[in-house]
Parts: structure tokens; sequence; C-alpha cells
């Protein structure tokens, strides 16, 4: 007989992955606003080895259309400089020996409506996998009503799983009408 408490818990981590996956997701979607987690997919060949940018530079926002990088040595800078441009940060670096700047261009409106897009497609697929767990465990629910779980505790647990799984979907769409509004505002 499976533990329905346990079973809900393991539904609610499931779903909690599925939030925490957008929010990282739309972190590194450029809004028009300086922001260190568009540099966090980026790689830089140090010594032999690829390492995040954040292990051999200081990462920093002096205004909201910069970000600086300050490498902690010096010999690194085109290192840096080539992995910036080969990743799909889309912004050319310029460096003036000592520190590399990322100046973030103003997005035209096209370009803001194609982000908000682009969120709600990653948006809809962290949705999907919210619904897909609460599919999962409705299963695994009514499998164990054929193992001794009684309809009535099958039913509330099921009522339990529908409130955790609108929470989520809620929790999901304020994330996402937040990064929509950060990309729409001017």
């Amino acid at each position: 007989m499976i533990d329905v408490k346990q079973t809900l818990q393991e539904a609610e981590e499931r779903m909690e992955m599925a939030a925490m996956f957008l929010e990282e997701q739309l972190a590194r979607i450029r809004a028009g606003r300086a922001n260190v987690a568009i540099l966090d997919g980026v790689r830089v060949s140090s010594y032999g080895s690829m390492v995040p940018l954040n292990q051999v530079a200081n990462v920093s926002v002096p205004d909201p259309r910069t970000i600086a990088i300050k490498p902690w040595d010096r010999k690194a800078i085109r290192d840096i400089e080539k992995a910036i441009m080969d990743s799909d940060v889309g912004i050319t670096p310029e460096n003036n020996g000592e520190v590399i700047r990322l100046n973030i261009p103003q997005p035209t409106e096209e370009r803001r409506r194609d982000l908000a897009k682009q969120c709600n497609k990653i948006g809809e697929k962290a949705k999907v996998e919210v619904r897909n767990v609460r599919g999962d465990i409705k299963e695994k629910l009514k499998k164990a009503i054929k193992d001794g779980l009684s309809e009535d505790n099958e039913k509330d647990a099921e009522l339990d799983l529908q409130k955790l799984h609108d929470k989520f979907i809620k929790k999901l769409d304020d994330l996402l009408t937040a990064k929509n509004k950060e990309i729409m505002t001017v």
C-alpha cells in the first residue's frame, strides 16, 4: 500500500523542480536590463579546462545597461571575450585591457514580443511538466485502490493533488507575468 502523504510530497517536489527550472530559464533571458544571470551558461577555457565565467572573473553590474567583467588573470581576457562571442548571449564585448564591458542594448518592440513569446514557450514547458506530475500521481493513486487504499482516501488525495497543481500553475503564471512585464517595460 502506498503512503499518500509521501506520494503528495513527491508530487510537490517534482512541481517545485518545474518552477525552479522556469525561474532559472527566465533569468537567462535578456530583457533590456543588465543581469549577470545571462552569463551563467558561458564557459571559458582556463588552463586547459572549461570553467564557468564567474570562476575566472568578477562579474558585476555597475549600471542598469552595463555588465562589467574583471578577470582575475589579465591573460584570460582574450579567452573570456572569445567565450562570450561563441555563446548565445548575443552581445559584443568591449575591453580596455583590464575590464570587459557588455553594453546591453535597448530591445526593439518586435524583439520584446519575440522575447515574450520565448518566455511563454518555456513557461508552457514547465506547465506541461506540472500537469504530467499530476497525471503520474493520479495513476499511482488509481493503482493504489487495487492495493487496498480506500476510495475516500484516494478522492481526498486527488483533491489535495489538484490543489497542489493549481498552486504551482498559479506560481508559474505569476513568474511569467512578472518576466513579461519586465520585458515590455521600456
